[in-house]
């Protein structure tokens, strides 16, 4: 018998989602065109980062999705238990990371993200949609990780909240990733609906995320006057029709031009068009 046959239902899973995870990572970064972010053009606003090193770091999160689902599978429910342990699984996940990006960050914020949601999609039975598994990642992220100090360093989401009093990746998660069940879901169905390509339906999700989202990412390095262009130009770009319509390719070259002169990088609406790409394929798994 094919040894992928005697593998034990739990491990199977927990084998699946972080495929789908990975998954989730590479087509989020080798989608192109995204402004401003490293896709299979260039390297974007950042200096740093390249399409092989993001490929490399996000194979290497393969083996800590792997543990965070078989330590949902044995705990079976949430709780402070699961909490703290997924949490210090995340922290040995960035090491790995890092390990393999000399000490790049790549991608911390998807650690924080497709963690939850890898754990929820565990927990839950055969045929959840998309947006339970977001729900339940927000009961779990509601709950503190003890490990984690007062005294930990700030995250740059953490220092643009205290400066500009918005929510970053973490009240985003403990609500459920409203971005992308209100946002990302319906915009990603929509565009297919539409019979176009599926790289338009992504690129489409990624701009509704990029209208809605407060970036955390962008208001970092551009400031509220990054984060009113973003959210503009990406509205813009989805009013004129989406990315399959020419009108709208030209308002997306544009708002590129503005993000890339800005240094603003939407790294946090990256992140959660993986989140995006990963709850989708679970659903799909889910009602197979």
């Amino acid at each position: 018998m094919n040894a992928f046959f005697q593998l034990k239902p739990q491990h199977y899973l927990a084998d699946t989602f972080a495929d789908f995870a990975v998954q989730a990572l590479l087509d989020e970064v080798r989608l192109s065109p995204k402004p401003a972010l490293v896709d299979a053009r260039s390297s974007g606003a950042h200096q740093d980062l390249t399409l092989n090193l993001m490929e490399q770091s996000a194979e290497s999160l393969r083996n800590m999705f792997v543990a965070m689902s078989l330590a949902a599978a044995q705990h079976g429910e949430i709780s402070q238990a699961l909490r703290e342990q997924i949490g210090q699984l995340g922290r040995e996940g960035e090491q790995a990371m890092l390990a393999v990006t000399g000490g790049v960050n790549t991608h911390r914020g998807a650690i924080w993200a497709l963690g939850l949601l890898v754990t929820a999609a565990t927990l839950l039975p055969q045929g959840t949609s998309a947006e339970e598994v977001c729900l339940c990642a927000g009961q779990i992220a509601q709950l503190e990780d003890r490990a984690v100090t007062a005294k930990a360093t700030l995250s740059h989401g953490q220092m643009v909240l205290h400066k500009h009093g918005k929510q970053g990746a973490k009240q985003q998660a403990q609500q459920g990733f409203p971005a992308i069940r209100q946002h990302a879901l319906p915009q990603l169905r929509h565009t297919r609906q539409r019979s176009m390509r599926e790289e338009f339906a992504r690129l489409d999700a990624l701009l509704a995320i990029m209208q809605h989202l407060d970036d955390t990412c962008v208001l970092y390095r551009a400031g509220l006057n990054g984060l009113k262009r973003m959210q503009q130009g990406a509205g813009q770009v989805l009013a004129l029709g989406g990315y399959a319509s020419l009108a709208a390719r030209r308002e997306l070259y544009l708002l590129e031009i503005d993000l890339l002169r800005l240094n603003a990088s939407p790294g946090g609406a990256a992140d959660l068009l993986a989140a995006t790409l990963f709850v989708d394929q679970v659903e799909r798994f889910q009602g197979e």
